[in-house]
């Protein structure tokens, strides 16, 4: 059976690999998985929007699919508590009513997603570790604990009919980690030995040659700005990034310094990972906002959100100086601990800017080694495929460019190219137990969640939105008389962001010319508006070489 042979017929066993987001793109990682009548959902993120998508809040998979078949959804599986893998669920339990499975942290940050965006109904919330084994339907299902920049993270081995899926996700090989426990190597080399028919594996450091460095490494940094600090310290990073304020914890408790939260999330977060024993807060508490003004600059840390430069985040209100709790000053030092989402680029740059001006010591990770990342190198998705000694190889979570790098570094480890499929979103997979190869395609995608909106913001509504931006619109109001459709009012021009009316004075009389020119040749209300629009957008690009959006407005009276 060839790898380009079309799915097999019902008789058959298969089972359908189907991913909804996350490959040939950062973020919104969502895949699925059919066998039968069951399906099995690992992961529901979300992704930040990117330059050209202005107005947009976040980014969501296309789950029409899901929605389609959400009487054979029998359980959500998440394997992780960030942002992109977690993010959408709330979207998606609008539509889908499944139980959801996780370890507790990440339930935790889950109640309080849910908490806000306040579902009409109960969720199921199940709690699992990496000793869970559990039935689904057609699936056994376990969990192997991996490293990753958040405690709690799962690989999620599925046992089918057709052979062991094994689906890691974000991980990395640290020896030593800020919790202390490592990626379960004995169990990844258990489920190599016994068998892996499909490794799918993130790819996002697939660009970066030997191992990932440890987190220690940054303590180590930590460790050395922090202790040559001589005012108040403000790190930012990402809200559930828990292990990065245990270690700014660490750090400040060596050198006799209180740690602080601020940024509602931050708070909310902490304060749960406090509750479930993740966080083990510094002697006498984190400090609240009101306390850490009450104390000596070189005695406080604060931790923050804000790395990736969020407009309402603590640290750009502080670098804009709107925030009122913490005002930044000379003597101050900060620290922006991550590396930028793609998109996110201006937005850092500009609050980065703002700090400087503001007198702080700024330390960012073009700078200093100020953020590890919780990915993967090419060394660690080495070591990964030399235990688990997978048959046939997909790479997920990455750009099109990282999924085909891993593509190659699995065929280097031995997985014959035959065997390695890259894969983008919406393009399923069949595994049968003749061989894997790939089927049909569903329905997938970028669903825009702008508001309260979401999905109601498409293609054409982004492309008015990028035009407006760069051109402007001009509106001209006309009144008829219903009767004799003679003009009784304007016409009128108003323009905003295109020309300023004051000096542009001649420019609109001209326009009016124009529009005068269309009202004497045409009389049907269809025609005016249609005519106008066209030889004003003419007379507008001949003048001046920018294309505004026209919108006339003819009311009859």
């Amino acid at each position: 059976m060839t790898d380009n042979h079309p799915f097999a017929s019902t008789q058959t066993p298969t089972l359908r690999i189907i991913p909804l987001g996350g490959l040939g793109e950062f973020g919104k990682n969502m895949m699925v998985y059919q066998y039968g009548d069951a399906i099995v959902i690992v992961d529901a993120g979300l992704m930040f929007p990117e330059e050209d998508m202005p107005g947009v809040d976040l980014v969501i998979p296309d789950i029409s699919f899901l929605a389609e078949n959400a009487e054979k959804i029998q359980a959500i599986i998440l394997t992780h508590g960030h942002e992109d893998h977690i993010g959408a669920l709330p979207y998606l339990l609008r539509e889908v009513h499944a139980p959801v499975y996780s370890a507790p942290l990440t339930l935790g940050l889950v109640r309080n997603k849910l908490k806000e965006h306040k579902l009409p109904h109960e969720v199921d919330l199940r709690e699992i570790d990496d000793h869970t084994l559990m039935e689904i339907g057609p699936f056994r299902i376990e969990f192997i604990h991996l490293c990753h920049s958040i405690p709690d993270a799962l690989a999620v081995a599925l046992h089918t009919p057709v052979g062991t899926i094994l689906h890691v996700s974000d991980f990395k090989f640290d020896p030593h980690p800020v919790d202390g426990r490592i990626t379960d190597e004995a169990k990844l080399r258990r489920l190599g030995e016994e068998g892996v028919r499909v490794l799918l594996s993130d790819s996002t450091n697939a660009e970066r040659p030997g191992f990932t460095p440890s987190e220690q490494e940054l303590e180590k940094t930590l460790d050395e700005i922090i202790g040559n600090a001589q005012g108040r310290v403000i790190l930012a990073t990402f809200a559930s990034n828990i292990s990065r304020v245990q270690q700014v914890i660490n750090v400040a408790t060596r050198h006799g310094r209180k740690v602080g939260v601020t940024g509602r999330s931050m708070i909310q977060n902490t304060r749960m990972a406090t509750e479930l024993g993740y966080l083990t807060p510094p002697p006498g508490g984190l400090l609240t906002p009101d306390k850490m003004n009450h104390l000596p600059p070189d005695q406080v840390v604060v931790v923050c959100t804000g790395s990736q430069g969020e407009p309402t985040s603590a640290l750009v209100r502080m670098s804009r100086g709107e925030y009122r709790h913490l005002k930044i000053g000379p003597g101050d030092t900060v620290i922006v601990s991550a590396t930028p989402i793609p998109g996110n680029e201006k937005m850092i740059q500009r609050t980065l800017d703002n700090l400087f001006r503001l007198g702080a010591d700024v330390f960012y990770d073009e700078l200093f080694d100020v953020h590890v990342s919780g990915h993967g190198s090419r060394q660690d998705l080495k070591k990964l495929i030399e235990l688990t000694r997978p048959e046939y190889f997909i790479p997920i979570h990455g750009e099109y460019r990282q999924l085909v790098l891993h593509a190659r570094l699995a065929q280097e480890m031995g997985v014959p190219k035959d065997h390695t499929f890259v894969i983008e979103d919406g393009q399923c997979m069949a595994v049968t137990p003749e061989g894997v190869m790939t089927g049909d395609a569903v329905t997938s995608g970028r669903v825009f969640v702008d508001g309260s909106g979401v999905g109601d913001i498409g293609a054409m509504v982004l492309r008015e939105r990028r035009r407006l931006s760069r051109d402007g619109f001009l509106a001209v109001i006309i009144g008829l008389d219903e009767e004799s459709g003679d003009v009784i009012l304007g016409p009128e021009i108003l323009t905003r962001g295109f020309v300023y009316v004051d000096e542009s004075e001649q420019f609109l009389e001209d326009a009016k010319d124009v529009i005068w020119d269309v009202l004497d040749e045409f009389e049907e209300t269809a025609q005016v508006i249609k005519y106008v629009k066209k030889r004003l957008a003419d007379f507008c690009y001949k003048e001046t070489r920018r294309r505004p959006m026209i919108l006339p407005v003819v009311v009859e009276v």
